[in-house]
Order: structure tokens, then C-alpha cells, then sequence
């Protein structure tokens, strides 16, 4: 291993180190069990501050994607109030097996709500609903019905056609009435349809019980570690419950942990994948340019793209896969990837040979890359782990992945000395061109794939990351077996994010 090499993953690890004595530390108790509500078995954790009794409860709902664990920054903001916090995984998400819909993910969060009550473990006269996105709209649904003592809906999700937001847009379309002592905050840099649509749900009810918030500077995903949602919040909650001004805000050192630690992990990567993927030999396959030009490429991308998409409004073949819209990108992905092998199959044929040590390679760096990201993730910020559901889908949809990657590792080619900045951006180009198809589907033929939307930001990221791997693997292989490295990395990430129904 070159010097720099192993100066870049001595940083690294520093970097981990320091990521974990920021993130692991906590002032909090946290206790985790598994609730059984009426057929509804959710893994939920208790939040609440190490010394002195509860003062009160909340109930914390995740949005659709998430899970309890990107909660703990709002929890721990609770606790510093003397609350004891309940935060569940949802169906599906987290820790909680499925099935997953917004319809089970309502009934069940009521249950726990009411398992809760049926035990004595909370006092609904000193019980606050709260939840983000999916879940901000849960927890109103659920407090229409359930007499508790207050409501905090940020950046509920639209429960209304309006504002841009069409009907099948929507994961709950029959809106209650907004209950009495609710405050509904909202981040000023979220789309316009959902600010609208909250300023309609605070002025849906003009009793003065209720308040709206806009949080500036803030988008849907930070106003889940914003300073000014937590103290906003928390005189919410002073004001419900009668409590004294909460003397402390939770410390930002657990993201900052987090994100630290995940650094030194993307810099270990790039030695530790040179290593396993060592050279041996050459693979040579014809660069892009000499198999197909870029204007016919890009042209073949969008055309492909938007018939795949028009066929998806009728039929999703891989429905059976058990992700919600999971399914949609999975079905999109595998018909795309079969497509392009087969109008590129002279050129394919020719890399789809690979010897057993690359595959190997390939594979052992990828599931590798993959543990170590998902172990990271779990221990600091986000329920990355794969549960045993999830690891039963893992092959049959990293089958279904690889044909895309293949054929698009085939048409970049080989990794050109001083080419590889530009073969990357081709490479993203390409797939911004896929998912714009994608995006088009749900804001013009409206097929309902919201997700496709949503998750939108983190899929940038993660191409980012991926492609940039897999690049590292092809210049030590020259192999189109690199595929199989960037199918395992995507396989794992969609079944991080996409529930399981």
C-alpha cells in the first residue's frame, strides 16, 4: 500500500474514533421494547433524562422512510423538559416488521397510543402527540379521535388536494378536524405546496388554540435537528403541561459524531477497495465513444426512460418484492437495465465474462463497504442494519439491479488515465436523465410514486457515492464485474429506505 495510502486510512480511522466518542455518549436513558398493541408488535424506545420522574409524555412519530432512531435529536428536547418520550418504529420501518401502508401505520401508532393509556404508563391529560412528515399527519389523525393533551405537527404530510398537491399525491385523504391545542410548524425552504398546506391546517381553526410556526432557513429533513423546532416545541409543551422553562437545549455532538465518523469510513473505503480489487491483468473493453455516441446515448437514456415509465402507469411487474414503491424503482431499474443489454448485447456480451477473482473481489468489497456503512449509520443516526425480512429480499433484488449496472459499466468502458472526473459526470448525467423520467412520472402522469420525489436529495447522494466506488474498483480491476460491487451497494441502500409492506 502506497504511504499516501495508508496516511489516508490512519485518517480515517481517527476520524471514526472521534465520530464515536461524539456520538455514542448520551445524558439520556434510553430503554428499548418491543409493545404488542393489538396485533401491532412495534420495537419502541423510551426516552427520558437520567435523574428526576416524568413530568409528562409524548408519543413521537417518524415520517414515511425514517424510523425512530433520526428522531432522537426531537426526543432528547423532550427529555430535557423532565418528558418521558415514546418514539416507535412504525410498520415496516426500523426495527418493526410490515406490512407497510399510511392506513396501518395510523392504526397501529392509535393502538400503541392506547395499549399505553390501558397500562397506565401515560396520562392522557399530560400526553403530547408529535410527529414529522407521515408521522406529524398520524399523530393529528390519531389526537382527533383520542382526547390527549396537545398536538405538534411538523411539516405534516398534505392531508389536502391544494397548492400543487394532487389527490394521489396524498397518504391520507380524508383530513380531520384540526384538534384544539396544536401547534403545526413548517420549514421556510420546503416546497411551497407543503407550506401552503400547513398555513391551511393551522387556519383551518380559529378558536386561538392553535399556532403556526415557520422555521426559517429550514428544510423537511433539518427541522428534525433545528435548534428553534426543539425550543419551539418545548414552550409548546411548558404551555400544555404547566411546566417551568426548560433550562437546556440537546447537544448537536451525536450528528456531528455521526457525520464525522461516516467521513473517516468514505476515506478507509478508498485504500481498503484497492486492496481487495487489486489489479490482475487487463479486462479491455471499447470506450463509450467508440460504441456509441454521447448525443445518441443520452438520446437512447430519455427515450427508454419515458417508455419504461409510461409502461410502470399500468403495470408493475415486481410487485411481489415487498417495498413500498420500492417496487416502482425495482420494476423501472430491471426493465431499463434488461433494455439497454439487449440493444447493447454486442458490446455487453463481450464484458460479461470475468474472471472468478474479480467477481470475488467485487463482491467481498462491496458487502464489505455495505456492513460497514449500514453498522455505522445504525449505531449513530439511522436504523441502517438490515433485519432478516430485509436480508430474504437481498438477492433476488440484487439480481434484478444488475443488468442496469452491467450495461451501464459497459458503456462508460474503461477508466481512462485523466478521465476519470469525466467519466463520472457522464456517468450521474445518465442517471439524472433516468430518474428526471421518474420525477416526470409523478408530477405529470401522476402515478402516485411519491417516494420518487421525496427521496429525491439522498439518492443524489448516494449515486454520488456509489459511482464514485464503483469508478475506484474499475481502475484497479478493468472489469466490468465491478457491477456486482455497485448492485450490492444499491441493494442494500433501497432496502434501507423503502419500507417493507
Amino acid at each position: 500500500m502506497k504511504s499516501r495510502q495508508i496516511v489516508r486510512a490512519i485518517a480515517g480511522v481517527l476520524l471514526c474514533a472521534a465520530g464515536l466518542w461524539l456520538a455514542l455518549p448520551t445524558p439520556y436513558r434510553e430503554r428499548t421494547f418491543l409493545i404488542d398493541a393489538a396485533g401491532c408488535r412495534l420495537e419502541t424506545t423510551i426516552v427520558e433524562k437520567q435523574e428526576g420522574g416524568s413530568q409528562g409524555s409524548v408519543l413521537l412519530f417518524h415520517g414515511i422512510s425514517a424510523n425512530k432512531k433520526i428522531m432522537s435529536y426531537l426526543a432528547a428536547g423532550f427529555a430535557e423538559q423532565g418528558l418521558r418520550g415514546y418514539v416507535p418504529d412504525l410498520p415496516g420501518h426500523g426495527r418493526t416488521p410490515g406490512p407497510f401502508s399510511p392506513a396501518r401505520a395510523e392504526q397501529c401508532g392509535e393502538a400503541l397510543l392506547r395499549e399505553l393509556l390501558a397500562r397506565g404508563m401515560i396520562d392522557p391529560g399530560r400526553t403530547i402527540l408529535a410527529g414529522h412528515s407521515m408521522g406529524g399527519a398520524i399523530a393529528e389523525r390519531i389526537a382527533s379521535r383520542v382526547p390527549v393533551a396537545g398536538l405538534i405537527a411538523i411539516s405534516p404530510a398534505p392531508m389536502r388536494a391544494a397548492h400543487g398537491v394532487t389527490a394521489e399525491k396524498l397518504l391520507f385523504s380524508d383530513p380531520p378536524m384540526l384538534p384544539p391545542h396544536s401547534l403545526v410548524m413548517i420549514g421556510s425552504l420546503e416546497l411551497e405546496s407543503m407550506r401552503g398546506n400547513a398555513t391551511d391546517l393551522a387556519a383551518s381553526r380559529s378558536d386561538g388554540t392553535v399556532k403556526y410556526v415557520e422555521i426559517p432557513g429550514a428544510s423537511h429533513v433539518s427541522v428534525l435537528f433545528n435548534r428553534s423546532v426543539v425550543r419551539a416545541s418545548q414552550q409548546w409543551s411548558a404551555q400544555l403541561l404547566h411546566l417551568p422553562p426548560a433550562r437546556a437545549l440537546p447537544s448537536h455532538r451525536p450528528l456531528a459524531g455521526a457525520l464525522i465518523g461516516f467521513i473517516g469510513i468514505l476515506l478507509i473505503a478508498g485504500p481498503f477497495l484497492r486492496e481487495a480489487a487489486g489489479k490482475n491483468g487487463s479486462e479491455e473493453i471499447a470506450a463509450t465513444g467508440t460504441v456509441i455516441g454521447l448525443p445518441r446515448l443520452f438520446l437512447e437514456f430519455a427515450a427508454a426512460s419515458l417508455l419504461i415509465v409510461l409502461l410502470l402507469r399500468f403495470w408493475i411487474p415486481l410487485k411481489a418484492i415487498g417495498l413500498f414503491q420500492g417496487d416502482y424503482l425495482a420494476s423501472f431499474l430491471l426493465l431499463f437495465g434488461v433494455l439497454l443489454v439487449v440493444v447493447h448485447w454486442s458490446c455487453v456480451r463481450a464484458a460479461l465474462w470475468s474472471s472468478p477473482r474479480r467477481l470475488l473481489a467485487a463482491g467481498f468489497a462491496g458487502i464489505v463497504v455495505l456492513l460497514l456503512a449500514t453498522v455505522w449509520f445504525d449505531l449513530t443516526f439511522y436504523e441502517a442494519w438490515l433485519t432478516g425480512a430485509k436480508w430474504m429480499r437481498f438477492p433476488l433484488l440484487l439480481i434484478v439491479l444488475l443488468p442496469y449496472l452491467i450495461a451501464e459499466e459497459t458503456l462508460l468502458g474503461p477508466v481512462r488515465p485523466g478521465k476519470r472526473a469525466r467519466r463520472l459526470a457522464l456517468a450521474l448525467s445518465l442517471r439524472l436523465i433516468a430518474w428526471g423520467a421518474l420525477v416526470a412520472g409523478v408530477l405529470i402522469l401522476h402515478n402516485g410514486e411519491i417516494l420518487m420525489g421525496l427521496l429525491s436529495p439522498y439518492m443524489a447522494v448516494f449515486n454520488l457515492i456509489q459511482r464514485s466506488g464503483m469508478d475506484m474498483v474499475r481502475t484497479e480491476t478493468d472489469s466490468a464485474a465491478t457491477a456486482l460491487f455497485g448492485a450490492i451497494l444499491q441493494t442494500g441502500f433501497c432496502l434501507v429506505i423503502f419500507p417493507l409492506t
